[in-house]
């Protein structure tokens, strides 16, 4: 028996392919500080926590496919105060960000048809497309100049017959890199000029960290049956485990042919509901802490990146990832070795492979993503372990 094409090609995610090192070095007794994954350490807020333990449920029955409608009201007012303007039925409650993204494609998306996204991007835009048949291709951004986007005649070359979507992350994942007026505005005459889809995954709007405004695909005019905002409550309360996310576009076409997925799914989680729609109550002062926290988190982490002899990483703008440039050949070799081969007084780190986040793995041979999650005394020592895993490694590749 054979496996399908679509498995066989579909790649592992570089941020979860190294765990069962990682569980193995743990088994060990080794210390494992957690660079790979961006799941916070801060605690949830108390009102979600609250919602669980005093949810009155007898059953817990199935919800509407769409989502419960008293959630999707509550996001409303949520959306209104960084000017997007929506109603409920504009709004899909999806099992977390990742499956409003499978959503998307699988909507828009014919097997042979083209989506552009930005090299590097994250991991699962690709695995995604792969699996609907889709056929990934890039522009590329670079590391020198902190990722920002090409000029658009770069995405214009890429455009064919076969273009029927842009896909942009923003703040983005994995280089935190926030795009500015003037790019949004040229991404929204090329999506105007061919008439593609703008699918814009913004789950880390509350995390940017320099004055320059935060713009949505939401806030573009002209291309509003275009867009496709994705969004996720994992990131901005804490709770990546409640798997709650949305779709959301004005395109009423593209809402009936989502639900038809969303009903064959049945419906998103209860429970998680019932927390995300608690969350939107989260007091003021927990989310200017939080905001607080991952800034001095980013400043701290950058700034002991590049003191390390040979590593690069320019400062994000927001989200709570950073491409980071490495003194080593091969990142994926790297990466495995600190879990297999390495430890520094008994403990090790954890990042992902930059390889994965690029639709050619060669070009990401050099880099990792690193999340700052973790709190400033264990990026501390995730730094102090990582100079001395550079140092060690750097002699067996001489």
């Amino acid at each position: 028996m054979e496996i399908s094409e679509r498995a066989s090609n579909m790649p592992q995610s570089p941020i979860r392919k190294l765990a069962k090192y990682a569980d193995a070095a743990k088994r060990n007794g080794i210390k494992v500080y957690h660079l790979n994954i961006g799941q916070p350490d801060i605690a949830t807020p108390a009102c979600a926590l609250e919602a669980v333990r005093t949810a009155n449920k007898s059953i817990l029955e199935y919800s509407p496919s769409q989502g419960l409608r008293s959630l999707r009201s509550k996001m409303v007012g949520y959306y209104a105060e960084y000017g997007i303007d929506l109603s409920p039925d504009e709004i899909i409650v999806t099992a977390g960000g990742s499956e409003a993204i499978q959503f998307a494609y699988m909507t828009c998306l014919n097997p042979g048809d083209e989506i552009i996204v930005t090299d590097p991007s994250y991991a699962n835009y690709m695995a995604f497309a792969i699996s609907c048949g889709a056929v990934v291709k890039s522009v590329k951004t670079n590391i020198e100049d902190g990722f920002r986007l090409p000029p658009m005649e770069a995405f214009e070359e890429q455009i064919t017959n076969k273009t029927k979507a842009i896909l942009i992350c923003n703040p983005n994942n994995p280089t935190g890199y926030l795009y500015t007026k003037q790019e949004m505005n040229r991404l929204r005459d090329i999506v105007k000029k061919h008439n593609l889809y703008l699918i814009s995954d913004e789950v880390y709007r509350e995390f940017i960290y320099t004055k320059r405004p935060y713009i949505s695909a939401c806030h573009l005019e002209g291309i509003e049956e275009n867009v496709i905002l994705v969004d996720s409550v994992s990131k901005r309360y804490s709770e990546c485990g409640i798997r709650i996310g949305a779709l959301i576009t004005k395109n009423k076409e593209v809402r009936q042919a989502v639900m038809k997925f969303c009903q064959a799914r049945l419906s998103p989680p209860l429970l998680g509901q019932i927390v995300a729609e608690a969350s939107i109550s989260t007091p003021e002062e927990y989310m200017e802490e939080t905001y607080d926290e991952y800034l001095s988190r980013r400043n701290f982490l950058i700034d002991g990146l590049n003191q390390i002899p040979g590593v690069y990483t320019p400062s994000p703008m927001g989200a709570f990832y950073s491409m980071v440039r490495l003194p080593v050949n091969d990142t994926d070799k790297f990466c495995q070795w600190c879990l297999t081969d390495f430890q520094y007084e008994g403990q090790t780190v954890m990042m992902a492979p930059g390889s994965g986040f690029y639709t050619n793995p060669e070009e990401g041979k050099h880099q990792v993503r690193v999340a700052y999650c973790l709190n400033k005394e264990d990026l501390a020592q995730a730094l102090i372990v990582l100079r001395k895993a550079l140092e060690e490694y750097q002699k067996i590749e001489q």
